[in-house]
């Protein structure tokens, strides 16, 4: 789970600017927030983030998935970090971007930070937080390492560290040479965290959408009661080598699909949906289809190019949420417009869905960014679980929580307030300069 996310001098964040998933003190919809007994607090389960347009939703959304692929893939040799620092102050090109979390796994707090430029890693720490101390594993500064007293004694870690290139994080390295130690925080990126964009193409979820697993017929049992009109779905063998596929994504299938595991490729031209299956060393090919009931006849078959937006939409996130609402799941999702092509009431299904499943002992979580004021409700979300994002007049993004603002108490209605612009986040807009008559324009 996220406990709290810093970003600092990343895009529109010019300032650290923490995003925080520590409940706070209020008991509404208690009986659904994960409890940490070791460390006496609680964590939230969901988190809503509002704001105008360029508020800075997607920028940080950006942050946590650039932190991610430094971690988990990390750069090439001789290669640049592509940092993308805050652009409309000239000193913050030559300042660092940084990057702060803290992290529950397996029941372990863990805070990493890092911080780089566009050719180094200049700083970096990895912390284990228990209940009553904090252990410094490791932390690197000025190109040196400085490791924990029951470290310093492993020298396969200093021969580690002496192999990690400026241009890479040690965590990267140290995993990718069998070393253990820190391997939670790194697993937690690469498996547990799942970041889902408006344009995802390869989505996180894509075997679940295989017929042989068991998310399949749940996914066709709540697809008819969500009002797509799609009955269930499918899928039509086809032999691979038909697919018109570049020579470089047939190579990268080949070299990236591993055995029994299965991918989804969606085809933009055309939008179809294939998956992709490597078995006996050969790689296998279906298409995703629906089928739709006909009276008096055998259901009709439809290509998934054929659905509406609004029901591509919902297959492509139903997953999700039966892995978050799984027993016992760990995942964190977090999903960039979740609302694109859904109506309010099937969006705020999808969550009920979720939140119906969250328990004190749940260890999943869901973040999501939008623009439906509709979801903006307190007998739905708790004030500390809605958040938004504002834009000053420097171009300098934050992220505050509702429950930041004292005036806002529980039964009141957040909706209006934040549309009257009381709480930030909502366009500024001259209304003299839309309004001019045509002539004048």
């Amino acid at each position: 789970m996220i406990i709290t996310a810093t970003v600092e001098n990343w895009m529109s964040f010019r300032h650290p600017t923490t995003f925080s998933m520590v409940a706070s003190r209020e008991r509404q919809h208690g009986e659904r927030v994960p409890k940490l007994a070791k460390y006496q607090t609680r964590v939230l389960p969901i988190a809503a983030i509002y704001g105008g347009n360029a508020s800075g939703k997607t920028n940080f959304f950006k942050a946590l998935r650039f932190a991610q692929w430094l971690i988990v893939k990390g750069t090439q040799p001789d290669s640049l970090i592509p940092v993308e620092p805050f652009r409309l102050d000239k000193a913050a090109a030559t300042q660092p971007t940084r990057f702060a979390f803290e992290l529950l796994v397996d029941e372990t707090i863990y805070a990493f930070s890092f911080a780089v430029n566009r050719k180094a890693v200049l700083e970096e720490k990895l912390v284990q937080i228990s209940s009553t101390s904090e252990k410094v594993l490791y932390e690197r500064r000025d190109g040196k390492p400085n490791f924990d007293e029951s470290l310093k004694k492993d020298p396969f870690l200093q021969f580690a560290f002496q192999g990690t290139r400026d241009n890479q994080l040690f965590l990267t390295n140290a995993v990718s040479q069998k070393v253990d130690t820190f391997r939670p925080v790194y697993d937690w990126f690469k498996d547990t965290l799942e970041l889902v964009a408006p344009d995802t193409r390869f989505a996180a979820f894509e075997q679940y959408l295989d017929e042989s697993h068991p998310y399949f017929a749940t996914m066709n049992a709540l697809l008819p009661k969500l009002d797509t009109g799609i009955a269930r779905l499918g899928e039509v063998e086809i032999p691979f080598e038909t697919l018109s596929l570049s020579e470089t994504l047939r190579n990268k299938l080949l070299e990236e699909v591993k055995e029994t595991e299965t991918v989804r490729l969606l085809d933009a031209a055309d939008n179809e949906r294939f998956l992709i299956s490597m078995k006996d060393g050969e790689l296998t090919a279906k298409k995703l289809v629906t089928f739709h009931t006909r009276q008096g006849e055998t259901d009709a078959r439809f290509e998934i190019s054929q659905e509406s937006d609004g029901s591509q939409r919902v297959i492509d996130l139903l997953p999700a949420f039966l892995d978050l609402s799984a027993p016992a799941s760990r995942k964190v999702y977090i999903i960039d417009e979740l609302d694109r092509s859904l109506h309010t009431v099937l969006t705020r299904q999808l969550l009920e869905y979720y939140l119906a499943n969250c328990t004190t002992d749940s260890r999943a979580q869901l973040l999501f960014t939008t623009h439906d004021v509709l979801l903006m409700e307190q007998d739905l979300l708790r004030r500390d679980e809605m958040w938004v994002a504002e834009r000053d007049a420097a171009g300098c993004s934050t992220l505050v929580s509702f429950s930041e603002y004292r005036d806002i108490r529980y039964d009141k209605d957040i909706r209006k307030s934040y549309l009257q612009g009381r709480l930030g986040g909502v366009p500024r807009i001259s209304g003299a300069t839309l309004l001019a008559p045509c002539s004048a324009l």
